[in-house]
């Protein structure tokens, strides 16, 4: 999933592209064993390899589990496939749509008859 230009900043060392956010990815891909640490409920998913339920090529992602990508802190982030990963960030892009669309409506001028 694409990280917009105004949110890489944010992350370790200024961006996804930084040598210390890199060292940081793969220092949780090799705990994870390079596969998915998705929930328990789902198989898990490895890297590169198709998925066991989609059949999708599995890119692994890290998941920062409390939606704060200015930390690179292990404790709080985990190796995702993009369907675990887009399951867990539901509710949170859900929630910045609707931001997004609430601002949107309040700049619209309005339609006088």
């Amino acid at each position: 999933m694409p990280i917009r230009a105004e949110r890489q900043a944010l992350y370790p060392g200024g961006g996804t592209h930084s040598r210390e956010w890199k060292a940081f990815r793969a220092e949780i891909l090799q705990r994870a064993g390079n596969a998915c640490e998705g929930t328990p409920m789902h198989p898990r998913a490895a890297n590169g390899e198709a998925h066991p339920e989609t059949g999708s090529k599995v890119v692994l992602t890290i998941a920062h589990m409390d939606h704060d990508e200015r930390h690179a802190d292990p404790a709080r982030c985990r190796a995702l496939c993009q369907r675990c990963h887009l399951r867990w960030d539901a509710q949170h892009h859900s929630r910045n749509a609707a931001a997004t669309r609430r601002r949107a409506a309040a700049l619209s001028p309005t339609v006088q008859e």
